[in-house]
């Protein structure tokens, strides 16, 4: 039996970044056409019918934000009849992580103005893009226990106080700092660096560290499976 669809592909990105200053913001950008005028949307747009889904990511945050995403994972698929009145529109999702030394903003010519709100804070949204940064949350909370997508979101050196801080937000609740960094030490992920970050408000200053990634894989080439936080 033939069937005629009349059906379009978007790709979308949930652009995360995190400071325990600020939380947790997500990257939006200002729609400056119909539909939904003027509301915020995340970065996306339809995919050309000549490139690759992840190349349309790619290009779409470029284009409206000026930002490279490093991390980028492809993680759910919209596909509500009703959820954009141009017709029917698949939303195919992504989640980056970015750093928080690399978050300089370049809107592109097709919107007004792009912007990190807090994630807990959004303002009036197009289409359904609130429930996809709530299921792209989701996601991370799911990944983050056994995955190392945290030091996606810390720079490169970093005192030990902001992962905690973000297990703590992502979680919503209080990290034993002792048990917490005694199994990340024991693990092995953390390298010691000689810097330390001197707090203006803090006499002590913090070690600092970076992420070790060859153990990381090390470890994942041992057990397929690695509790980094529970």
């Amino acid at each position: 039996m033939p069937v005629h669809q009349h059906i379009r592909v978007t790709a979308d990105a949930v652009v995360l970044r995190f400071t325990s200053k600020e939380g947790m913001k997500v990257l939006l950008s200002k729609r400056s056409i119909p539909p939904h005028i003027f509301k915020w949307g995340l970065p996306g747009g339809f995919i050309r019918n000549d490139e690759a889904v992840e190349d349309a990511v790619h290009r779409e945050i470029r284009d409206e934000t000026g930002l490279r995403v490093n991390y980028l994972e492809q993680f759910r698929t919209f596909g509500a009849p009703e959820r954009d009145p141009r017709g029917r529109v698949l939303c195919v999702a992504h989640i980056g992580l970015i750093k928080p030394s690399a978050t300089k903003l370049i809107p592109g010519a097709g919107n007004k103005e792009a912007r990190w709100y807090p994630v807990r804070e959004l303002p009036q949204m197009a289409f359904d893009h609130d429930v996809v940064i709530a299921a792209a949350l989701d996601h991370l909370r799911l990944k983050m226990r056994n995955e190392p997508l945290a030091f996606e979101l810390l720079d490169a050196k970093f005192p030990v106080s902001e992962l905690e801080k973000l297990y703590e937000w992502l979680y919503d609740r209080s990290v034993d700092r002792r048990n917490f960094q005694k199994k990340i030490h024991n693990l092995g992920l953390l390298i010691t660096q000689q810097e330390k970050l001197k707090h203006p408000l803090q006499g002590r200053p913090a070690q600092l560290y970076s992420f070790n990634r060859e153990r990381f894989i090390e470890l994942r080439e041992k057990e397929s499976y690695i509790e980094i936080f529970s």
